[in-house]
């Protein structure tokens, strides 16, 4: 694990914890040795794990459209910034770059960047490890529609297993480090049909 994705608000939210959170997991890091992979941003909770990464001596890469840096919303001390031309191109950067994948709390654009990784290694296009960071029980509602879903035959039980929701930073970096993949498609554990 060389490389953590981490998506994550725009906003620090109304709760201490989840800026605390972003800190302590930016800082948990560079401590182990892996290289930030975000947004590139340097406000809201990105730029608490961005800041906190970089003084903690570690690497940190941000990928971040055209029309976001027009804005002044760049983060201007990173290691790398890779302005691209749209969101999609973007994700697939952030992706590419990754090794693992986490999120923090945030809104609609971490979730459908969230989502959309997890889709991916549902249909079989990776074997990286995802997880949430589930500060102050913010993913708890999400947890209970994913259950929902397995409930009602729109979610295989083993594509649920996969994702992780860990309490503490240290837990889920933990978790991407031991992660061992399986071979799984959408239509099942070993099938790659």
């Amino acid at each position: 694990m060389k490389t953590v994705c981490v998506f994550c608000g725009s906003s620090e939210g109304f709760r201490p914890g989840y800026k605390e959170a972003a800190g302590e997991l930016g800082t948990l890091i560079a401590s182990r040795g892996m290289a930030l992979v975000y947004g590139g941003s340097h406000v809201g909770l990105m730029g608490v794990l961005a800041d906190a990464c970089l003084e903690a001596g570690g690497k940190a890469y941000g990928v971040i459209p055209e029309a976001m840096v027009e804005r002044e919303v760049a983060h201007e001390s990173l290691t790398e910034l890779h302005v691209v031309n749209t969101m999609h191109e973007r994700k697939a950067l952030m992706a590419d770059m990754s090794d693992g994948f986490v999120a923090l709390p945030g809104g609609i654009g971490t979730f459908e960047e969230f989502f959309e990784v997890y889709t991916w290694g549902q249909l079989g296009y990776h074997s990286k490890p995802y997880g949430l960071l589930n500060v102050e029980k913010y993913f708890d509602p999400l947890a209970a529609m994913l259950d929902h879903a397995v409930a009602e035959g729109f979610v295989k039980p083993e594509h649920r297993e996969f994702l992780r929701l860990s309490r503490s930073p240290r837990d889920i970096l933990d978790f991407l480090e031991t992660f061992k993949p399986q071979p799984v498609s959408k239509w099942g554990v070993g099938d790659t049909r």
